[in-house]
């Protein structure tokens, strides 16, 4: 019963998250004649001022026993969010709206990654999180058609009325995972059922930890380069298509999310086939997307190019969770790491979305893709050269473990 919950809240949650993301770029853009730089500027603000709360969102992760309810108030504030944009395009509401979807950022993803693990377990958990991808990713697919066809036949703002339903699908999903199938120790990283004795990891040290500092880094200069691509390539095609604004966008997020599909089942084969090297091909990807995205402008090849966000996003979303469960693995911080790291990452992504514009209104599209096709390049030479493999076997033998300094798991930063 809660593996088939577990599939159908990623799945309709995907759908309420996919009612906004680009499509608030092309609205204001397009239909509320904002510049490239303002919105890329307005994102950057409220992304900064959002992604700083997700330590605090992780560490109430967690803590709380509340996890599928928390959840549930997050799908209502973001339909909230979207219905406020769609009807009130202006700088305070957009910016209200676009800090509480960066602050819910770092609520959905981790709090079901938490529940995964909770119901499953470390072992199990790299099949389980690529099914859990896979799905959400299957629910992006639906919510771009369905938006697709419906704005581009009613309205360019129908996708974001959509919102709503997908609210109460998720709500009815997440109470359909028994609350007691829940091992809320385990879900934070600690050994299951654990005793009220057992004290989690200090958070501080976790600060020393040199694989965590090196993935967040990696994490922040991959954001920084994907988060403006899909849109920028969604603004571009739609300036050159007026009327199909919103039709090509969600062609745009169909290609992208049929390969992502594909790559969260490779994810699902992570133990043998090993983190690292899928962490590479992410980065391997981005800087060859970013590179062809610059020298090509038909409309046709931009599409095509869309595929490698599949790849690009696929891979480290998928990932990110799967790592930071290697690493953090006896600390009871799992969502708090994930907290901090979507800090990095979002400071990383926000920022790029004011650089990127402001290249694009001073420069132009191709300039502003090979600037993104050098960060990925840096990403790229930073996990060839820093990152170690943390599947389990290999880490054990290295000491690649994030362990409390009680002697019952001590802190090794060597590697």
């Amino acid at each position: 019963m809660a593996f088939t919950a577990l599939d159908g809240l990623n799945f309709f949650l995907a759908d309420v998250r996919g009612g906004l993301g680009p499509y608030v770029n092309v609205l204001l853009v397009t239909d509320a004649h904002w510049s490239q730089f303002a919105v890329g500027a307005t994102l950057m603000v409220s992304g900064l001022v959002g992604v700083a709360a997700h330590p605090a969102v992780g560490a109430f992760i967690d803590r709380t026993y509340a996890k599928r309810e928390a959840i549930i108030l997050g799908a209502f504030l973001l339909s909230a969010c979207a219905l406020a944009i769609a009807n009130r395009p202006i700088l305070p509401v957009v910016l209200a709206a676009d800090v509480i979807m960066a602050v819910l950022g770092g609520l959905f993803a981790p709090a079901i990654a938490a529940i995964t693990l909770g119901l499953y377990g470390h072992e199990a958990l790299a099949g389980r999180l690529g099914r859990n991808a896979a799905f959400d990713k299957a629910g992006n697919v639906s919510i771009a058609v369905i938006a697709g066809v419906v704005g581009v036949t009613v309205s360019q703002k129908a996708p974001f009325y959509l919102v709503p339903l997908f609210t109460l699908l998720t709500a009815a999903a997440a109470l359909s995972i028994p609350a007691r199938a829940i091992d809320h120790a385990r879900a934070r990283g600690l050994e299951p059922s654990a005793t009220r004795e057992e004290q989690p990891t200090d958070w501080r040290t976790l600060l020393t930890y040199r694989p965590l500092l090196i993935f967040a880094a990696s994490a922040a200069i991959f954001y920084f380069a994907n988060a403006p691509m899909l849109p920028l390539v969604a603004q571009k095609l739609a300036l050159a298509n007026p009327g199909w604004e919103t039709g090509l966008t969600s062609l745009s997020i169909v290609l992208a999310q049929l390969v992502t599909i594909l790559m969260a089942l490779l994810v699902t084969r992570a133990n043998k086939i090993g983190r690292r090297p899928l962490l590479i091909a992410a980065f391997v990807a981005l800087v060859i997307r970013c590179a062809l995205c610059a020298g090509f402008s038909h409309p046709a090849v931009l599409l095509l190019l869309q595929a490698l966000e599949g790849v690009t996003g696929g891979l480290f979303e998928t990932l990110l969770p799967l790592i930071l469960a290697d690493v953090m693995e006896g600390t009871g911080r799992y969502s708090l790491a994930r907290g901090v790291v979507g800090t990095v990452q979002g400071v990383g992504g926000s920022c790029s979305q004011a650089v990127a514009g402001f290249i694009v209104t001073r420069a132009g599209y191709p300039t502003a893709f090979l600037a993104l096709a050098l960060f990925a390049a840096a990403g790229l030479l930073m996990a060839l050269l820093l990152f170690p493999e943390t599947t389990p076997a290999t880490a054990r033998s290295r000491g690649v473990r994030a362990k409390s300094p009680d002697g019952r798991r001590a802190i090794d930063s060597r590697n």
